[in-house]
């Protein structure tokens, strides 16, 4: 029991290589024991470690390219684990960790606050360990979600896109899903559809989380435009859309969202 109780898996992940790999080493020197499994630089290969490797911890910056953190924390806890943010903006360090769900760690970050968090992490787990079943950390994380979401002003309500040798307005309303494609990115809708050049990431940060998903990569999907996700004889999943013939691919990192679709 002692042996499982002490090979704690971790991932972490940091978009900027320095603080990165700074976390990577203060974390050998605060929990020798612990076995990093996973160094990631945005999101989205975060989302895949967890599905992977399934990480006991996860030390996850808030915000960060394809996948907020948010998102990658909500997978780790949907398979039992634990999670440490890391954000250099003390306005996220809202009265949500307070409660003592998860903890946080403001960027730089010090050794004395590193070691504070991995001693509660421990504390946690050997709860769990023990039969405890913790704290609601989804609730925790739809709080932040909540107060970290695009408001007002700052969503996308139009999109302005080239079409031959022309230019469409779409309405944010209108469109089924964009996906990336080499230098562009294509806008589709029911009946048109056009390219920008706007990074995939960028459009993420005016999308509505509730509205759009991403579900692969390179594409991000309307929700509500989404008929059914189905798997292929090789394994591979896809989804078909109401009103549009495309099908489109989905990756494993992402089938979480479709649990009881």
């Amino acid at each position: 029991m002692t042996s499982r109780m002490e090979a704690v898996t971790a991932l972490v992940a940091e978009d900027e290589a320095p603080q990165r790999r700074a976390l990577h080493e203060q974390l050998q020197q605060a929990w020798p024991g612990l076995e990093i499994v996973a160094v990631c630089e945005d999101g989205i290969s975060a989302m895949e470690a967890v599905q992977a490797l399934r990480p006991r911890v996860a030390f996850l910056d808030i915000r960060m390219p394809g996948v907020s953190g948010l998102d990658v924390a909500r997978a780790v806890v949907e398979q039992g684990g634990l999670v440490v943010f890391t954000t250099a903006y003390d306005d996220y360090a809202v009265r949500a960790f307070e409660a003592g769900a998860a903890d946080y760690l403001l960027k730089p970050v010090l050794p004395a606050r590193l070691e504070q968090a991995v001693a509660r992490l421990r504390e946690r787990l050997a709860e769990r360990q023990a039969g405890g079943t913790g704290q609601d950390l989804q609730a925790l994380i739809d709080g932040l979600e909540s107060r970290l979401r695009p408001r007002g002003e700052r969503l996308i309500r139009w999109i302005t896109a080239s079409a031959g040798e022309s230019v469409r307005m779409f309405g944010i309303d209108e469109v089924l899903f964009f996906q990336a494609q080499e230098k562009y990115v294509r806008v589709v809708t029911e009946h048109a559809e056009g390219v920008i050049r706007t990074p995939l990431k960028e459009l993420l940060a005016g999308l509505d989380p509730e509205a759009f998903w991403q579900v692969h990569r390179g594409t991000v999907v309307r929700v509500q435009a989404i008929d059914r996700v189905s798997r292929n004889e090789l394994g591979r999943h896809s989804l078909s859309l109401k009103g549009h013939a495309e099908r489109l691919p989905v990756s494993g990192a992402f089938l979480h969202r479709f649990r009881g679709m």
